[in-house]
């Protein structure tokens, strides 16, 4: 995988707020299929990359925030729509 680009902070809300909500995403990927998952947390390893941990029917999986082309919440009621992530990279 490449080196880590950290995700652009603003959008770090979306993320959270369908943690928050448990809102089930369509899961958009850089690369590779899409599919459909629960948001439960995201969380940062020690090497500080950044992950979406999500409950898929196979089980919990880790999605590497850089990895992110698109989230779009499926639950009725979200409180946003479809999201892009991929190359909004967080300028510090």
């Amino acid at each position: 995988m490449n080196t880590y680009q950290p995700l652009n902070c603003d959008l770090h809300d979306f993320l959270e707020i369908a943690c928050m909500h448990g809102y089930r995403l369509q899961v958009e990927l850089v690369e590779g299929p899409s599919f459909v998952a629960r948001a439960l947390d995201t969380r940062t390893a020690p090497s500080k990359e950044e992950f979406l941990v999500l409950q898929t029917d196979e089980g919990k999986q880790e999605v590497r925030l850089d990895q992110l082309l698109a989230i779009t919440p499926l639950d009725p009621g979200a409180s946003f729509g479809r999201v892009e992530l991929a190359g909004m990279i967080c300028s510090i």
